[in-house]
Order: structure tokens, then sequence, then C-alpha cells
């Protein structure tokens, strides 16, 4: 069930520690990016041979699949919209990744260093901004933080949440 109360609770939370245009401007970038980033570190796990050959090539990415369902279901109860999006922008990530694994890209040597300097963008725009990353309150802000990206975007859209 669709919680758009405790959405906008989140948003305007998160919202408070990112009031500062640069700040705002570089989580916009760096947050969508680490998102991207901790899916290939997923992407990246090995499976034994066995289990990729018996899964198939879909399943054989079981792990990022098992971190993926928990947090569209906490999406999900927020906003059916924002969840949606969400899984559109996931499954084009995944292609993305697959593209990538086809062209032999080592994606958890180049998910780790854009990780790193996408965290070195998130803590000096927390330098600029003055405050504390909103994650050292609850964790949980770690997923809240793509789900405010996507409101922005849904704002310039003029689409409801």
């Amino acid at each position: 069930m669709e919680n758009t109360t405790e959405l906008h609770a989140w948003l305007d939370e998160y919202s408070s520690s990112h009031q500062n245009p640069t700040n705002i401007l570089l989580h916009k970038i760096c947050v969508p990016t680490i998102a991207f980033t901790v899916l290939g570190f997923l992407w990246s796990i090995p499976l034994p041979k066995s289990i990729r050959q018996n899964l198939g090539y879909v399943f054989s990415h079981i792990i990022p699949m098992l971190v993926i369902g928990p947090t569209l279901a906490f999406y999900f109860r927020l906003s059916t919209k924002m969840a949606m999006a969400m899984l559109v922008i996931i499954l084009f990530a995944c292609a993305l990744l697959a593209k990538m694994e086809q062209k032999q890209v080592r994606i958890f040597r180049v998910s780790l260093i854009i990780f790193i300097v996408a965290w070195i963008g998130q803590f000096i725009g927390h330098d600029i901004e003055g405050k504390k990353p909103s994650f050292f309150e609850d964790l949980q802000f770690l997923a809240v933080g793509p789900l405010w990206t996507l409101a922005s975007a849904f704002r310039a859209l003029d689409i409801e949440y």
C-alpha cells in the first residue's frame, strides 16, 4: 500500500541537508552514479559456474536481484509511480551492465573507481553545505537519495508522485 505522506516526510528530511545549489547539483550527479556502481559491484560477485549454467544468463546475476527486490518493495510502499520509474531505470542499468560484461569491461574495477570519485563529490557537496550526510542519522537515507533525485525529475516533468 502506498504511503505518500511517508514519502514526503523522507524527501523533506533528506532535503533539509541539501539546500546549497552546488550540493544539490553534486548530488543529482553523484547519487545516481553511486547507485549504478553499487549495482555494478553486486553484478560482479561471481557465482559458481554450475549455478550460472543452471540458472541461465538472466538469473545468473541473482545477487543484484536479491538486493534490488527489498529496495523496490520499499519504493512501492512509498509510491507506485516512483517505484515503476526506478524499476525501468534499474532494468536499463542492468542492460548496460550486461553490455559491458559482453564487451569484457572490468565492471568491478570501473565501478570502484567511479564509486570513489562520486563519494568524494558527495562529501565535497556536504562540506560546502556545512551539514553531515543524511545517512549518518539513518542508513535508509541511502535508499532515499535516489528517490530524492527522481522526485526532482518528476517535478521538472510535472508528474505527481
